[in-house]
């Protein structure tokens, strides 16, 4: 049993979340986001990006569908009263519940939402042992994907389904700011597309952390300063006993400041040596995945048959928020095209797809390869402006090239407008502004 102090703050947590109404915000939409029968629920994001707004979404969901208000207890691990605490006192938490509820329905299952669980040692015991009653809906958030989904398969035995979050789309950012959807983006009039494509470009610069919407560049800036620099000194830092601050520094601005830009470590070390920063080849390759598994940098390999071949050559890194990119990009150059690449992987991530570049045998290049969890394959390519014909002649000539290589596969191109679409495209490319692809449903 938990000491009395830890006991104590435990207690009011947990009386706190069956009296408190459940916290409402800007409703999230979440492809993958359902329950699987003994297996947690485990929301993996970027800090600051929602996951906690999302776990009390899925309880108000579970509210409407007829769930007891007394069945949504809810628990936030990350405060500083409860250092100390330890996965062997979680258990008190279910037994007090159990004597504070002593009217539940049997059978009927608790849906426990455990928010940062990742701070108490000795937690995967615990949500195993709730999982194993078989009468618990589990519910998990953490800041850290290394621990919520690369090392959570072997924490949980396989028992956990994976719900990555990221900051806003561009749909959920129009409902945070009280604007209607569209349903057919594609037939908007003329007024309403300009107010569309202005809207897109707002977000393209401003990003989709819920906290910077609205706010001014200074504070904005700050802010997601911020939150990289946390991302770094904790979960990189402290939670991978990282001590080179100076090269992991060097390496953030590196690849935030180079949306969509081709990043190889070798060339890195090299520049870095050439600076006079000490720093190993192998430490460059751990920090790199270190800043994948907290979703701050999203990396894509070029696709290839052979791993040797994967490996070998350089990856495309993307910050996880276009957002993030005017304070860090230091070229003087607009970075629109940048920010606009940045926000197609993204939401290719965010529809679970699996995403590579495409080198053509002509040295040409397409942006991305998805494969969708449905089974579908697309190449598509991303730009700006493709209006004049030498620039979509060399845009559509390279996806041409690799559907030779994918013959299978659909071929689209997304521009930043309707007018930034070339005069005209050869048969069975979809051409299309990129914010009416994102506004549509069920598009792949």
């Amino acid at each position: 049993m938990a000491d009395a102090p830890l006991k104590d703050v435990l207690l009011e947590k947990l009386a706190d979340s069956l009296a408190s109404p459940i916290p409402e915000g800007t409703p999230r939409e979440i492809r993958g986001l359902k329950s699987l029968a003994g297996k947690a629920t485990v929301v993996v994001g970027m800090r600051r990006s929602g996951k906690t707004t999302l776990i009390h979404q899925m309880r108000r969901e579970r509210l409407a569908r007829g769930v007891g208000r007394d069945r949504l207890p809810y628990v936030n691990f990350e405060d500083e009263r409860l250092a100390g605490l330890e996965g062997t006192h979680l258990g008190f938490l279910v037994e007090e519940y159990g004597r504070r509820v002593p009217g539940a329905r049997p059978g009927e299952p608790v849906t426990w939402s455990f928010d940062e669980i990742q701070v108490v040692p000795g937690w995967e015991r615990f949500v195993r042992r709730l999982l194993d009653s078989g009468e618990a809906e589990v519910l998990l958030t953490g800041s850290s994907a290394a621990l919520l989904s690369r090392e959570i398969a072997t924490a949980l035995r396989g028992r956990a389904w994976e719900v990555p979050l990221f900051p806003f789309s561009f749909p959920e950012a129009l409902r945070h700011q009280g604007r209607a959807v569209p349903e057919s983006p594609g037939f908007a009039t003329a007024a309403g597309r300009a107010e569309l494509e202005k809207a897109f470009l707002a977000w393209l610069t401003v990003g989709g952390f819920p906290e910077v919407q609205g706010l001014g560049p200074a504070a904005r800036g700050q802010l997601l300063k911020d939150y990289v620099d946390v991302a770094m000194l904790r979960d990189v830092m402290e939670r991978h006993g990282v001590t080179n601050l100076t090269g992991l520094r060097w390496l953030v601005r590196q690849l935030l400041g180079n949306a969509g830009g081709l990043f190889s470590v070798e060339k890195f070390h090299g520049a870095l040596k050439s600076q006079g920063v000490a720093i190993a080849r192998d430490t460059v390759h751990d920090l790199l995945a270190h800043l994948e598994d907290c979703f701050l940098v999203r990396a894509v390999w070029m696709e290839s048959n052979s791993e040797r071949q994967r490996m070998v050559n350089p990856r495309k890194a993307y910050p996880v928020d276009p957002g993030l990119i005017p304070f860090y990009d230091r070229s003087g150059r607009s970075n629109l095209g940048h920010a606009l690449e940045t926000a197609v992987l993204i939401e290719l991530q965010r529809r679970r797809a699996e995403v590579t570049y495409v080198r053509t045998p002509e040295d040409h290049e397409v942006d991305f390869l998805a494969r969708t969890p449905e089974g579908g394959v697309e190449l598509i390519q991303v730009c700006a402006d493709a209006s004049d014909p030498a620039v979509a002649d060399r845009e559509l000539r390279a996806l041409a090239e690799a559907a030779r290589r994918f013959p299978g596969a659909g071929k689209r191109l997304l521009t930043l407008t309707r007018d930034g679409a070339p005069p005209a495209a050869p048969p069975g490319i979809a051409i299309q502004p990129a914010y009416e692809w994102m506004l549509t449903r069920n598009a792949p």
